[in-house]
């Protein structure tokens, strides 16, 4: 039976030999200026970084992580439902939601969901 350092050797060789193989086996032989390039956005890296931008763009990413986060609160809230008291659970889930749906308005009226300019 082998030692434990003998199948520990063996185990390092063999990853070594397929991490080896599979980075010459990923090499490109072809490299292009656009694909080589950081994507910033739409936003051509090689050029001024002083143009002017769409302010919509950061503002439905916003957005998306507001809601993000919402939902991400929302699924243990409802998970936790069977095992806590229905009153304090009942007042917490509604003021959860109360801040939220005013927040939404809050964006409505600024304009914030307006996505035609």
């Amino acid at each position: 039976m082998l030692s434990l350092l003998n199948i520990t050797t063996i185990i390092f060789l063999i990853s070594s030999i397929v991490m080896l193989l599979a980075s010459f086996l990923s090499k490109k032989t072809i490299i292009d200026r656009e694909k080589s390039s950081p994507f910033e956005c739409g936003f051509d890296p090689k050029t001024t970084s002083r143009i002017p931008f769409s302010l919509q763009f950061y503002l439905i990413g916003i957005i998306f992580l507001i809601f993000d986060i919402e939902i991400a609160l929302l699924l243990p809230m409802i998970l936790s439902f069977q095992i806590s008291n229905i009153f304090p659970w009942l007042m917490t889930s509604l003021l959860f939601l109360l801040i939220l749906i005013i927040g939404l308005f809050h964006e409505w009226y600024q304009g914030a969901l307006n996505w035609s300019i």
